[in-house]
């Protein structure tokens, strides 16, 4: 019978009702909602459902895949990778840097931990492996032809940017510091790798709230951004026809990557690492002599790289981390951040209409933030709502490729600034 007991206790069922594991029940129901709006209401499935999957095996008590002690106080604790045992002086140390009481508890003194899973795959992350890996993929899967057809676009990317400074601005006055606000405010340009790349370098505490605020907004952009691009223009903005764009030359598209990189890398050198990611995957697909290469980056890098990306981010989502205040300012924040952007580059795109002769339909506007091509297909569906015979597909991605160098710009410009 005392075996029998034992093996009651030792369950996860028995864990939910000790501690604070009941905040896990909470947040398996979460990671269960993200789940049915990846499957079933198909809410860009790549990237939701890992997400919520790693969430949902994090937050599954005694299972092990994950211990938060490994990155407390935002860094990699190595020696405890390694097998050292937890000292107090350790524990003293993190909780005088502010990490939680629940991280804390979660450990005692003399015990060694034993790493699983997703603290592994959790490392390409803090070293900043993965972000720069998917932007080569992203790079390998775009056509910055509509940019360099139509060079006004890349204005209307620059505009997106704004939400990332106003958010920067918000938190600040909230009192977080410069390199968190500068972390948060990131999330506005909706550029899930290039917000773990900031986030890591700055406040790398805040890595996991921020990269599941940044990944979820990127997956709902088809509900976010619809009623922000309809409050902000008329309907005979929206029925605007744009005319075809002119044939970009494939030695355009060759120099191109090349160019940005130089020009990128030497304007803000802290950017250097995605913009290169980005332009190498493009330089791959544009070429025209390394197609292998491509079709490695489009495809098996990338799809392994998401899954490894999204199960990490979704696992940083503890109940013990989530479910607080400065989590949920965050997300708050981030999806007033994502409008912000979305709404500055529809309203740049009305202020030019004001000088031009051929007028730009304002739904490319909100293109402008990062996420490709979704925000692309956002402005096609809306613009086709009411203009059936309107296709600002390829006008759309003139912006939306802007954006990405944009954000990354602005990331640059920020780890600079609080790095």
């Amino acid at each position: 019978m005392e075996a029998i007991l034992n093996f009651i206790h030792s369950t996860g069922f028995a864990q939910f009702f000790t501690g604070e594991n009941w905040k896990c029940l909470i947040m398996i129901g979460i990671a269960c909602v993200l789940l049915f709006l990846g499957i079933v209401k198909k809410f860009e499935p790549l990237l939701l459902v890992p997400i919520a999957f790693g969430m949902l095996i994090t937050n599954l008590p005694g299972a092990g895949m994950f211990h938060e002690i490994l990155f407390a106080g935002g860094h990699i604790h190595w020696d405890l990778f390694g097998g050292a045992p937890i000292t107090a002086e350790f524990l003293s140390e993190l909780s005088a840097a502010g990490v939680t009481d629940s991280v804390l508890s979660s450990v005692v003194v003399g015990q060694a931990i034993s790493v699983g899973l997703v603290d592994i795959l959790y490392l390409g992350i803090k070293l900043g492996i993965y972000p720069c890996l998917i932007f080569m993929g992203v790079g390998a899967m775009t056509d910055f032809g509509p940019l360099i057809a139509n060079p006004k676009s890349l204005l209307l990317g620059a505009a997106a940017q704004i939400g990332i400074f106003l958010t920067y601005v918000i938190f600040r006055l909230l009192g977080f510091s410069g390199a968190e606000a500068a972390s948060v405010g990131i999330i506005g340009g909706a550029d899930g790798p290039t917000a773990l790349f900031v986030t890591a370098l700055l406040a790398p505490a805040l890595l996991g709230p921020i990269a599941v605020a940044a990944y979820s907004y990127m997956a709902l952009v088809p509900v976010i951004q619809p009623p922000i691009m309809k409050l902000l223009t008329t309907d005979k903005e929206r029925q605007i026809v744009m005319k075809p764009l002119r044939q970009v030359s494939k030695t355009e598209k060759i120099i191109f990557p090349i160019v940005v990189t130089i020009f990128v890398a030497l304007l803000v050198p802290s950017a250097g690492p995605l913009i290169a990611c980005l332009m190498l995957g493009n330089l791959f697909k544009e070429c025209g002599v390394t197609e292998r290469l491509s079709k490695t980056v489009q495809n098996e890098l990338m799809n392994i790289v998401t899954i490894f990306l999204g199960v990490s981010v979704g696992a940083t989502a503890t109940g013990a981390t989530f479910l607080a205040t400065k989590t949920l300012a965050i997300m708050l924040l981030g999806v007033i951040a994502f409008a912000l952007g979305t709404a500055g580059g529809v309203l740049l795109a009305k202020f030019m209409n004001l000088f031009l002769k051929e007028k730009i339909n304002p739904l490319i506007g909100s293109a402008g933030v990062s996420a490709v091509p979704m925000a692309a297909r956002v402005s096609q569906a809306v613009g086709q709502q009411y203009n059936p015979g309107n296709f600002l597909l390829m006008h759309a991605m003139g912006p939306n490729v802007a954006g990405v160098i944009g954000s990354a710009i602005a990331a640059g410009v920020l780890i600079s600034l609080f790095g």
